[in-house]
């Protein structure tokens, strides 16, 4: 008699160990009844006819995948590595069991050859400037992607484009030629106003004779302070008529 109820508190264990299930708030059961798909449990106490029933626990939380360095070819002919991270979440918990084997696997594939296929169709100085366009185009194509699969991308960050040495010197002389054509061309500028400056200047004395014969009066004062013993410096007519008594 103390055997058989050994045995049956086994049972009993065996079958309350096999039938209850605890699930946190951000996890779900998706619970199968005979190998079909029945509905989605949780969270809380579950309770699973043994044999019968059979439990597949996935979690909602958001996951930080990170997708590693690969190797992309710029639309202009340019090899650099590329790395990124990717957020996303279950939103429905059946389709993640049942239409992929592995939703975290399948998705970081798909962000790797999405990665490289959205890259390679830009050149490289979109890639460094553009950096928030083209993670709103890769995140927009892995979340059609992975709908199908219950899975929602939520955010995608490119966090590294790395070039090699030869062509980080082959930018930096880039950058300091157009630093110098832009100088050229501010100091370019500065000489066309200067000249349309004296040109204007220039009308305005040739036709008032008085305002020439005062910018001469006034360069002789300016060389008078300089410590120059001897000066030589041509006297105009026009000078002379309009100082003359006759005038």
């Amino acid at each position: 008699m103390g055997t058989s109820m050994i045995v049956i508190a086994v049972v009993v264990i065996l079958f309350m160990s096999g039938a209850i299930r605890i699930l946190r708030e951000y996890e779900r059961g998706v619970i199968f009844f005979l190998g079909r798909f029945w509905k989605v449990k949780g969270p809380g106490l579950i309770i699973l006819i043994p044999i019968v029933q059979q439990m597949e626990r996935i979690q909602l939380r958001t996951v930080v995948l990170d997708v590693p360095t690969q190797d992309v070819i710029s639309r202009d002919n340019v090899s650099v590595k590329v790395s990124a991270v990717v957020y996303f979440r279950v939103v429905k918990a059946d389709r993640a069991i049942i239409q992929v084997e592995n939703y975290y696997e399948a998705v970081s594939q798909l962000a790797q050859t999405t990665l490289r296929s959205v890259l390679g169709q830009h050149e490289l100085d979109q890639m460094l400037s553009e950096r928030k366009k083209l993670n709103a185009d890769i995140q927009h194509i892995l979340d059609e992607s992975t709908e199908a699969w219950g899975i929602k991308v939520a955010n995608v960050e490119i966090k590294h484009v790395d070039l090699d040495e030869s062509m980080i010197r082959a930018i930096a002389k880039q950058a300091e030629a157009e630093r110098e054509r832009r100088a050229k061309v501010i100091h370019a500028e500065g000489e066309l106003q200067a000249s349309e400056k004296l040109l204007q200047a220039a009308q305005v004395l040739a036709q008032q004779p008085q305002a020439l014969q005062l910018r001469y009066l006034q360069t002789l004062s300016d060389i008078s302070n300089e410590n120059s013993s001897t000066i030589v410096f041509p006297l105009p007519l026009e000078l002379l008529k309009a100082l003359s008594p006759g005038k």
